[in-house]
């Protein structure tokens, strides 16, 4: 599941300064994904953000920001905005110390590469893309949609779609999207399930613009990790310097 997976990786195994809670966030941000937004291959939009148990039971809330150009993905995250009943507050306040609370995500499957961009500590991450998603990605893949209902959406009018994107005859994602007919068919909501847990991102402030095509690119002058392991390192040798002042 995208998002689930999005946000967990976030936060997983971090202890203290030891590890990172991250860098995987644009891990599960794929081709198959991209399927769901149709024809709208440039836009920016604001999505709320819930992961919710088998229960239905909030998990964790999340503001996150999206941008797409031509098949290039970036992802904005702001810790400091993730709200969950099992996020201790010194999980937050840990990644602001170490400079990364505030993470952005780019896919880009055209260089095979993902790269994951902490601004506040002017550092990245750059990850080969798995062979499954660079394989993906050289591929046409397939977009089965299926009319469930008519439905309004945030004051959209919206077709309920249970949408199914194939690899050939393996099913690379499931999704049920609300294709907004007054905003070019763009999905203003989508939830995905996996293992019982279900995500829902819903999409305002949907603008059909191009960005800068450097704002998929890593900032020039940030240092370079190969992997987020040594970046938790390296800034976490930083605190002390910075306490004392």
């Amino acid at each position: 599941m995208i998002v689930a997976a999005v946000l967990f990786s976030l936060l997983a195994g971090f202890t203290g300064f030891a590890q990172l809670p991250a860098g995987g966030s644009a891990m599960d941000l794929n081709s198959a994904m991209l399927k769901l937004f149709g024809s709208a291959t440039a836009f920016t939009a604001r999505a709320d953000v819930q992961v919710l148990d088998p229960k239905e039971v909030e998990q964790l809330r999340t503001p996150m920001t999206f941008a797409n150009l031509d098949g290039r993905l970036r992802v904005e995250i702001d810790m400091s905005q993730m709200r969950g009943k099992d996020l201790p507050p010194a999980t937050v306040a840990g990644l602001k110390q170490l400079g990364m609370d505030r993470v952005v995500s780019l896919l880009r499957t055209d260089k095979k590469l993902k790269y994951i961009i902490y601004p506040n500590a002017q550092s990245y991450v750059s990850l080969p893309l798995p062979k499954e998603d660079t394989a993906v990605a050289n591929q046409n893949l397939k977009v089965e949609k299926s009319a469930l209902a008519k439905e309004t959406v945030d004051g959209h009018p919206c077709v309920k779609n249970q949408v199914i994107v194939k690899s050939g005859e393996k099913v690379m994602l499931t999704a049920t999207t609300w294709n907004a007919s007054d905003l070019k068919d763009f999905p203003v909501q989508i939830i995905t399930k996996e293992k019982d847990m279900t995500s829902i991102m819903r999409f305002q402030q949907i603008l059909f613009v191009r960005l800068d095509a450097k704002q998929f690119e890593p900032p020039a002058g940030f240092k370079q990790y190969s992997d987020p392991e040594t970046l938790v390192i390296v800034q976490s040798k930083k605190i002390p310097a910075a306490t004392k002042k």
